[in-house]
């Protein structure tokens, strides 16, 4: 099973960002772009990629263990920026640091059990697109790509969705073919609650 860990925000934050997004969506620089689908949309902590599945449940149980030990916290979708010419997403505001050492957490747990994750840091952010393939394209036009992508981005500066907290670590999985990709939850945990004083 091709696997990975999110945080899934509340359907009144993805409906005020797919408000948000609608006008870029008829951009002339939106043209290239696949649009992720909305019912998709999620946080990414760690992308562990194709699983046997006799090795779910030990990741299963360690997922249990890291929701148990971090607590929930409050985020908004904030903001917008592009990875080069080839992804535009929206941005995380709010206990960032909370979401951070979550997905340390999960990455660092995962693996100790011979789990590789993806290579790249963790980046906070939320898929809105991809462009098609740059193989074959000349400098100048992945250069107007990137310009493009970097406009779009630019219309989300100002954004800042409601307030929500992010109480629950899913494990999700992903399912490629024709079409954007479909994700199920196979199964989530609760973050801890603890009460000051």
């Amino acid at each position: 099973m091709r696997l990975f860990v999110a945080v899934l925000p509340p359907v009144s934050a993805v409906q005020e960002l797919v408000d948000a997004v609608a006008p870029l969506r008829s951009a002339a620089e939106a043209e290239r772009l696949r649009w992720s689908a909305v019912e998709g949309w999620h946080l990414t902590l760690a992308f562990l990629g194709e699983l046997p599945v006799t090795e779910v449940p030990a990741v299963e149980e360690l997922l249990g263990r890291v929701a148990a030990g971090h607590g929930a916290h409050r985020l908004r979708l904030a903001g917008g920026g592009c990875f080069g010419d080839r992804v535009l997403w929206a941005g995380v505001e709010g206990e960032v640091w909370a979401l951070r050492r979550l997905a340390e957490a999960v990455r660092a747990g995962v693996g100790e059990l011979g789990v590789e994750t993806d290579q790249f840091g963790f980046h906070p952010h939320l898929t809105l697109a991809r462009a098609g393939s740059t193989h074959g394209q000349r400098r100048a036009e992945r250069r107007a790509a990137a310009g493009g992508l970097q406009r779009l981005a630019e219309q989300l500066a100002e954004y800042r969705g409601e307030e929500w907290e992010a109480a629950e670590l899913h494990l999700v999985r992903s399912e490629t073919g024709s079409g954007p990709s479909r994700y199920t939850t196979l199964r989530s945990w609760p973050l801890a609650r603890w009460s000051e004083g």
